[in-house]
Order: C-alpha cells, then structure tokens, then sequence
C-alpha cells in the first residue's frame, strides 16, 4: 500500500516541489496540498492521510496549532505529522513534538531524506536525527514549566521497559537498543511496542516528550 500523505505549506512553489518529490517514489501518493494550518485541519478529516507534512509558519493558523486540533479531533488513528521549517529555532523542535509531531525537518533537507523521513514517521517511528535535536528537545523538556509527573504510568513499566525507554529517548533504533542490552532485535521491538502501549504513546516521539516531561531522563542523558 502507498503512504497517503498531504502537503501543508503558505508557499504555493514549496508545495509543488515537495510533490514533485514525493510522487517520484513509488509507495507514495500525495492526497492533496493545503495553503494554511486550517485548511490542513479540513482536509485532513476529509482525506485521511497517513502522514501530514506541516510548515510550522503558515497565516491564519500556524503548523502547531493545526497538528494540535488534527491530533485532538481524529477519533481514529491520527496521521503523523511530519514538520518543517526554515527556521532551526530550538523552540520550535520541542514544541511540535509536544503538540503530537513525530519529526521535524528544515525544508533545505536532502530529497532523499525528506522522502525516507516520510517513509519513517509513517512506520511510526520518530524522525529525531541529527543528535543536535534531541540535544534540544532534552534542553526545553527540562525547563519546569513543562515538566508533568507521570508515577503511575512510570510505575506500570518493569526495569528492563525504563532500560529501553531510556535508550530510545536517547535516539537509539530497536537495533541499537538490541545491541546495548544483549538482546534481539526483535525483542527490542517487542518492548518498545509494549513500552509505548502501558504509557499510551502514538509513536517513539511521544515516549521521548514522555521520559523528559517525567523526569526519568535528564539533560545531558545519552542513555550510556
């Protein structure tokens, strides 16, 4: 099946070329464009896409506001949102994530990568590349007005599930935590998956907000 995605962005040239490059892939179709955050809102209760890709700047209702009421109001199995920007402001990063985002990207951001990172989110995993990122996202995470205490949920996880939510806030893949604990790949998916069903998590974004927001990670952690 091909991934269903549909383009948010003010600009009507940005738009064609990021359909120009999406519809060069095979498995993947784009369902329509929309020039501001509440037409994004319309058309995405309308045509159902597996993944949104979101200016973050847009008039009338900005990408953030637009993902928050498109995660909110779908009843079903929200798209994921993939962000972009021009801007690299550290804000920004943490922010999108917070509102239910699973990736972000600067819109100068190799084709190819802009198509795998398509590719990615719509697989459920969180787009948190380069390492600068979750750098940031810790940095904001940490500050206390953001900070909410999650004991129950924390409490339901056994000591190998903190183990590996502690690495994939760290950024690592399920290979890589597989490689860190001395244990399969497919073990490693396994308790991810069951990680991000006791804490209710849409993706690996959300259990990244999640091990911040609740201290069970903190600035400057890398997971070693």
């Amino acid at each position: 099946m091909s991934i269903r995605v549909l383009i948010a962005d003010d600009q009507a040239l940005v738009r064609a070329g990021f359909r120009v490059l999406l519809e060069a892939a095979s498995d993947i179709e784009v369902l329509g464009e929309a020039e501001d955050g509440e037409q994004a809102v319309s058309l995405s209760a309308q045509l159902q896409p597996d993944v949104i890709l979101m200016d973050i700047r847009m008039p009338e209702m900005d990408g953030l506001e637009a993902t928050r009421r498109i995660i909110a109001e779908r009843t079903g199995s929200a798209p994921r949102v993939l962000m972009l920007t021009t801007f690299d402001a550290d804000e920004y990063v943490y922010e999108a994530l917070r509102v239910g985002a699973s990736g972000f990207l600067l819109k100068d951001t190799d084709p190819k990568q802009l198509v795998e990172g398509v590719r990615v989110v719509a697989a459920g995993d969180a787009l948190l590349s380069p390492s600068v990122t979750r750098r940031l996202i810790a940095e904001f995470a940490s500050r206390p007005e953001v900070r909410r205490a999650r004991p129950k949920e924390l409490a339901s996880l056994t000591e190998r599930e903190h183990e590996v939510l502690t690495l994939v806030s760290a950024g690592l893949s399920n290979d890589e935590i597989a490689e860190r604990l001395f244990i399969s790949p497919a073990t490693s998916k396994t308790h991810v998956s069951r990680v991000m069903m006791k804490l209710n998590a849409r993706d690996r974004a959300q259990l990244v907000v999640m091990a911040y927001e609740s201290g069970l990670v903190t600035p400057g952690q890398s997971g070693d």
